[in-house]
């Protein structure tokens, strides 16, 4: 009898995550994770993330073929890209979902290649395909919608993934169904993620993409009016412009740099201007980590720290002093993503959750 393993791919810029996992009644053991490291001059060749597919489904074969042969893949799950809005859980790949992920996605990101490569290798073992909690998970309420512009409406665009992952954490940690926890998760890595969970809902995020406090490589919410008059001055291209913002902005512009321990090594020789910019991301996190506590009446169960920020005992020491006054703070250093991907399929394989089938309608619900 062969061990059954779940595959779980995790598309980077310049990686590609991957992961087996034992599924066990609902949960998973980890049997490994690995990580494929990609020349950035290799994949500057390619004009778009779309033409990566088939290089990087090569490399998965190429991890594969290296399994032992008492082992059997039953199940695949990629990280899901930047789709449109989705309830929160499970969804099954098939070819429409694909071709929206390659073609028509709503941002541009490595991401975008996790159903379609999840796809590729499901109908090579002829098994089923799954993306989970995708960053377009929207729970939003009707009121956190409402943003004082009517012909622009506030939406969720968040790091879901871990966040569910570390939210179940915390749950089983105090004893008490994901449905009925309520914490604050602040996910912090090359992007900000800070959202409120009630009653295992994400019921209001900074949105990781516009709103959120700057992080090592994005600029964040941006007052708006000078932001509306640089988009008028002439002086940049929409793309070189959204590039500034994302990917080339926050502590990037800055200092540039994206590693924040380089950063902490700048404050440790006296860099006053390394120092200023730490104190202002800091900052920026305390001060939105109390705006969600706001929304959850300042009564959550928790207050999460995850990613990869989590892990420096500066970050931690500073949020603690600054936030536990709110709540109990619980650190989870790293990223869940792979683990979250896998256990999401192990709940449909036991039957404790049904998966969904895109597409959805503007409301959530499947067309």
């Amino acid at each position: 009898m062969k061990k059954p393993l779940i595959l779980t791919i995790n598309p980077g810029t310049t990686t590609t995550r991957l992961g087996l996992f034992e599924p066990a009644d609902g949960t998973v053991i980890c049997v490994t994770e690995t990580t494929i490291e990609h020349d950035e001059t290799r994949m500057a060749e390619f004009a778009t993330i779309s033409d990566q597919l088939d290089f990087r489904a090569q490399e998965i074969a190429g991890f594969l073929a290296d399994l032992p042969d008492d082992v059997s893949l039953v199940a695949v799950a990629g990280r899901g890209g930047m789709l449109s809005p989705v309830p929160a859980g499970v969804i099954a790949v098939n070819d429409t979902l694909v071709d929206f992920a390659l073609n028509t996605p709503v941002y541009s990101h490595a991401s975008n290649l996790g159903a379609p490569l999840a796809q590729a290798i499901a109908e090579q073992h002829k098994i089923d395909a799954f993306i989970v909690d995708p960053v377009s998970v929207d729970e939003l309420p009707d009121v956190a919608r409402i943003s004082g512009f009517p012909e622009i409406a506030r939406f969720s665009f968040v790091h879901a993934l871990n966040i569910r992952a570390c939210g179940r954490r915390l749950a089983d940690e105090l004893g008490k169904p994901f449905e009925a926890l309520n914490a604050v998760v602040a996910h912090m890595g090359a992007g900000i993620s800070i959202a409120a969970i009630k009653n295992g809902r994400i019921v209001e995020s900074s949105n990781r993409m516009e709103n959120s406090p700057f992080s090592p490589e994005r600029a964040g919410g941006l007052p708006i009016m000078p932001l509306i008059a640089l988009c008028y001055s002439g002086r940049y291209s929409e793309a070189d412009l959204k590039k500034k913002l994302y990917g080339n902005g926050g502590v990037f512009a800055y200092l540039g740099t994206k590693d924040m321990r380089q950063v902490e090594e700048l404050i440790a020789k006296g860099d006053t201007q390394a120092a200023l910019v730490w104190d202002a991301m800091l900052y920026q996190i305390k001060k939105t980590i109390g705006a969600m506590a706001g929304v959850l009446d300042f009564e959550p169960d928790g207050i999460i720290l995850t990613g990869g920020m989590a892990h420096s005992a500066k970050v931690i020491a500073t949020l603690t002093s600054g936030c536990k006054a709110l709540a109990p703070i619980h650190i989870y250093p790293g990223s869940y993503e792979s683990e979250a991907l896998a256990s999401g399929v192990a709940r449909v394989m036991a039957g404790m959750e049904k998966a969904m089938i895109w597409p959805f309608t503007p409301n959530g619900k499947t067309a």
